[in-house]
């Protein structure tokens, strides 16, 4: 075997076993690398609108990213400390209502529900969530320490892909053989297309999510609706996840506060508890609607892949790796079926993209000397 085959086969087993022991470093790297990723096309469109270099592009565009991420929220929740406190006491208050009226039997009709088993877990619940834990306290001072400290990995690492992104991708083709280099420089092209119509399709997915969740708390009266919606929308960003976390803040809103125009029952907690079946009830009717009909026609077009597939994909993914693993196995399964048929292609004598790859993932055409000269932040855009 020649010396560069075993060296690259040594070289592959040790990064493999670099990244399960040092598991916890490689997934926050991933997520630096995938921040860099949502907000790399704000450089390219600053690039595209001014005559700024791509590090004044990539400073102005992060530190507003970390503006609006941190320092907006920051800046609010001293205005909104009161309203949290009361929000915290609601909640209180709702489980201790709550407990209360299922510790009886509740009768509907000619119908007699025994609940009180529930009625005394919610008093338990209650007990331990405002017991002291002073026992627990140095594990989460720990605790806290080293996830300000990867927070502080992730923003420093994020900056850094975005500024250095070019020279690491000039590098990363450069491994490759020089009989190779044109094949490498294609293949990124088309997993960068990969990956952009994964985004662009989310976006499209998040906007169409927040407007029609807004539309229906808003129908039911739910106070906040616009927010709410908003959230669901913003959620979407984790498949399938997020738009459940979202319909639960909704659903506790209907448990605490009812609505502002439906009135089913004269006792206000069995009104709100009405409320908040009938906003479970519709959440389970758009969600699967958006799971069933509206994700096919944006995300499954855009990357041409089956719904079914990506939906049990997206589950797998959420119970082995959680939210981070939802989020990035729809591109990856993507990425890795591009890089596959570029393979089989090879193996096969084949030219190594074909037409038949999709017009989608193929790397746009050379420019010309005189576009080069015309647009020359372009060079740098392509880098993204």
């Amino acid at each position: 075997m020649p010396f560069r085959y075993t060296m690259g086969i040594i070289i592959f087993i040790s990064v493999v076993v670099f990244m399960i022991y040092a598991g916890e470093a490689v997934k926050m790297f991933v997520i630096a690398a995938f921040a860099a990723y949502l907000i790399s096309p704000a450089v390219v469109f600053l690039m595209d609108r001014t005559r700024l270099s791509r590090t004044a592009a990539v400073n102005i565009v992060y530190f507003t990213a970390l503006i609006v991420l941190v320092g907006i929220p920051a800046a609010l929740t001293p205005i909104f400390f009161d309203e949290i406190k009361l929000v915290g006491e609601d909640i209180l208050d709702l489980t201790a209502t709550l407990s209360r009226f299922l510790s009886e039997p509740i009768q509907l009709g000619g119908f007699v529900l025994h609940l009180e088993q529930l009625g005394e877990s919610l008093a338990h619940f209650q007990e331990d969530a405002l017991s002291p834990l002073p026992s627990e306290a140095l594990e989460l001072l720990e605790a806290t320490s080293i996830n300000i400290l990867w927070l502080l990995i992730i923003l420093v690492s994020v900056h850094s892909i975005m500024s250095e992104w070019p020279r690491m991708r000039a590098w990363l083709i450069q491994l490759a053989p020089a009989e190779y280099q044109d094949d490498m420089q294609e293949l990124y092209a088309r997993l960068r297309n990969v990956w952009m119509a994964y985004l662009r399709g989310q976006i499209v997915l998040m906007v169409v999510v927040g407007v029609v969740f807004t539309i229906a708390w808003a129908a039911i009266g739910i106070p906040g609706a616009l927010v709410l919606g908003v959230l669901a929308g913003f959620f979407t960003l984790i498949p399938d996840v997020g738009p459940t976390v979202a319909a639960g803040l909704a659903i506790g809103v209907a448990l605490l506060e009812g609505s502002t125009w439906i009135r089913l029952s004269d006792d206000p907690v069995i009104n709100n508890l009405l409320v908040g079946l009938i906003a479970f009830v519709l959440y389970v009717i758009l969600i699967n609607a958006k799971n069933f009909f509206v994700r096919p026609i944006i995300i499954g077009r855009s990357l041409h892949m089956n719904e079914a597939l990506i939906f049990v994909a997206i589950l797998t993914a959420t119970i082995l790796w959680g939210i981070l693993g939802a989020l990035l196995m729809v591109p990856v399964m993507a990425s890795v079926a591009v890089v596959f048929e570029y393979l089989r292609r090879r193996v096969l004598g084949l030219p190594p993209f074909g037409d038949d790859g999709g017009e989608q993932f193929k790397a746009p055409p050379e420019k010309t000397q005189a576009d080069v000269e015309a647009h020359p932040n372009d060079e740098e855009k392509i880098d993204q």
